[in-house]
């Protein structure tokens, strides 16, 4: 077994009294050397939303902590710029000889040419929060929850906010988002046992993640299906965004809106009953448990073998396996998300 340990944590064993041999083998544990000079590019779907900030904030965390005196950019396209954006700064990475691109992919598998060039100029290219579909031009993906988890706990919050009978029509993102596509697969997936039998999906539509495109588009679906009652948006712009539609509207007494959300930017609907329950992960989590993957990959304390353990600083221990979803790739489940209601929304936004 490998074990990925910080200077700092190593110090603090030291300092214990514990020897370095001691620390070495304790647990089979092989120590992560920080102080490594590594240049990498924290790379998310586009600039402007919060969560990437706090994904950043995340990695900016284990790249103090880890002692690199490398460079980590947070680079990312616009919003209407998306995918050719992030397939160029991709292929920027590569030809400048970065040591690791960490990349939050909204291409689809049209970023696999970039990423298996960046891979074969000797750059580590490590996914977070959406993967490349394929898993061609990946080393590995680092999965914030289950995804087949996440659809049951859609399908479960519609079925709690629509008292077991409605309708339903889901506000995406992007029709390239990977992760999109999989929580909506497994949420639907989940809606064919007969718990769910008398919820109805009516619509899939995509507000590409911009918050006027996805408040125009909720007031459309209101428009188009009349006894529409819940609008289940699985991106942290889409679902403010309905929120904000239906209560501008006064619809919130018709049309409840869930999926997963900031509590910071969703405790006043969830307060007032527009958004009764959402739920989401720790981003600065995510990027923190990123970077210290991609941080030993691009070191080479990291092989990225199926079965290898990590510690990942205060985060603690991880493993690569089989991504279950994606025949041939590999993923670490970070997990656990949380699901927000007006009992813990208000302290989870302070």
């Amino acid at each position: 077994m490998k074990t990925l340990m910080t200077s700092c944590a190593a110090a603090a064993l030291l300092a214990t009294g514990l020897s370095t041999a001691t620390i070495a083998t304790a647990g089979a544990q092989t120590m992560l050397d920080g102080g490594e000079s590594v240049d990498m590019v924290l790379l998310p779907k586009f600039l402007g939303i919060l969560v990437f900030d706090q994904a950043n904030e995340g990695a900016m965390e284990a790249h103090a902590e880890l002692e690199n005196p490398g460079e980590l950019l947070f680079l990312g396209p616009t919003p209407e710029n998306s995918v050719a954006g992030q397939i160029e700064i991709m292929t920027t990475a590569a030809t400048q000889g970065q040591g690791a691109v960490l990349l939050s992919n909204n291409a689809g598998d049209q970023i696999v040419p970039a990423a298996q060039a960046a891979q074969e100029a000797g750059t580590r290219v490590v996914t977070w929060d959406s993967p490349i579909p394929s898993g061609d031009g990946e080393d590995v993906f680092v999965a914030q929850v289950d995804f087949g988890s996440i659809g049951v706990v859609m399908a479960d919050m519609a079925h709690s906010i629509l008292g077991g009978s409605g309708k339903m029509a889901v506000l995406s993102a992007t029709p390239d988002a990977a992760n999109q596509n999989a929580w909506i697969a497994a949420m639907e997936e989940a809606l064919e046992d007969d718990k769910y039998a008398d919820i109805e999906l009516v619509d899939i539509v995509y507000g590409d993640d911009q918050a006027e495109v996805s408040y125009n588009r909720a007031l459309a679906l209101v428009d188009q299906y009349p006894d529409l009652g819940l609008i289940m948006s699985p991106t942290t712009v889409g679902i403010q965004a309905s929120a904000k539609a239906m209560q501008d509207e006064g619809l919130c007494d018709q049309v409840r809106v869930s999926g997963l959300g900031l509590p910071a930017e969703m405790v006043s609907y969830t307060m007032n009953g527009c958004a009764p329950e959402f739920a989401l992960w720790d981003f600065r989590d995510l990027g923190y448990l990123t970077y210290y993957t991609a941080y030993g990959l691009a070191t080479g304390q990291l092989t990225g073998e199926i079965g290898e353990s990590f510690t990942a600083g205060r985060m603690g221990e991880y493993t690569i396996e089989e991504d279950p979803s994606r025949e041939g790739a590999r993923r670490i489940l970070m997990g656990p998300f949380t699901v927000y209601t007006s009992e813990n929304v208000e302290a989870a936004a302070q």
